[in-house]
């Protein structure tokens, strides 16, 4: 089995990281490459194969200033992560950006850290390009996810994109509509270049807002089934900093109780919706005891940690 991330997505399980090989990180430029890479997206979403980016596609982008990073182990491709040059409008007027698409690794490689490898790759890669703007999509029910991107990668989110990518036919997107956070990365800040650096913050945990007084916007039951279902009403969002917990493993739950997981997508969307709104930015997640926050701070406000 296998699994992908961010704009297209995957099952999501455990997060502590297992002892792997180390991958060997490099660029994939050839068309053998490509067509490596092609194998992969199929395993990693099957089901599909219109959502399959042809390797023609991929050496085309490469060769215009396109990014393609391979990870291999025993010489064998288990992760890549694909993205382009984009541009974002804003009040000054259109500037560059880069569009990281998609991501996939082989699931008997996960929670070895590749992905964090890849993404890392990315982020010094983009920079030589001149460069200090990365966007993506991911599904923010997606617990490791968004573990990755906003914990250990230091992306943050004020962005809810509803039904982004229509109906999804692939095998692990399938019947819920394709909501997805945008991210962004910017790579240039002391903020990311602390999380990818040689002495990483370590990740918060559930004590971090305990000792801060911090509390949930709601408190979530626990169905027969032992899933969580979300509350029907969230408190009203005030002060600096706030917390939205969600289902540590939504694929699970989803193959268990497909109802259960439609509601949670309409919840989090009203949730995530008034948060932006209320001028709320998602700045951090915390993964313990296997329960999973989202960390909302309003404007400038961050929980410290040591």
């Amino acid at each position: 089995m296998v699994f992908g991330s961010f704009g297209k997505n995957t099952k999501d399980v455990t997060h502590p990281a297992l002892i792997m090989p180390a991958p060997v990180i490099r660029l994939l430029e050839s068309p053998e490459d490509m067509t490596g890479v092609e194998s992969l997206q199929r395993a990693v979403w099957p089901g599909s194969e219109t959502d399959v980016v042809p390797a023609h596609m991929l050496i085309t982008a490469v060769h215009n200033g396109g990014l393609l990073v391979g990870a291999f182990v025993d010489h064998q491709l288990v992760g890549f992560v694909f993205g382009f040059p984009g541009i974002e409008f804003t009040p000054d007027g259109p500037r560059p950006k880069h569009c990281s698409h998609m991501m996939g690794i082989q699931s008997d490689q996960r929670d070895s850290g590749i992905g964090f490898a890849l993404k890392r790759a990315q982020w010094q890669m983009v920079r030589h390009q001149g460069l200090d703007h990365i966007t993506w999509t991911y599904d923010p029910l997606l617990s490791r996810n968004a573990y990755l991107n906003i914990a250990k990668l230091g992306a943050v989110c004020d962005t809810y994109r509803r039904s982004e990518y229509g109906d999804m036919r692939d095998g692990l997107n399938a019947g819920l509509p394709s909501d997805r956070f945008m991210v962004d990365w910017w790579i240039n800040t002391r903020r990311v270049e602390r999380r990818l650096g040689k002495r990483p913050r370590r990740p918060l945990k559930l004590d971090d807002f305990s000792k801060a007084e911090l509390q949930p916007l709601y408190s979530l039951q626990i169905t027969a089934g032992h899933w969580t279902r979300p509350p029907e009403h969230f408190s009203p969002l005030e002060g600096n900093l706030t917390l939205a917990e969600i289902p540590s493993d939504f694929s699970a739950l989803k193959d268990a109780d497909f109802s259960l997981a439609r509601d949670w997508r309409f919840f989090s969307r009203e949730l995530f919706e008034t948060a932006f709104s209320a001028g709320y930015i998602v700045t951090d997640f915390i993964y313990d005891q296997s329960r999973s926050f989202y960390v909302l701070a309003h404007g400038e406000s961050t929980l410290i940690t040591k």
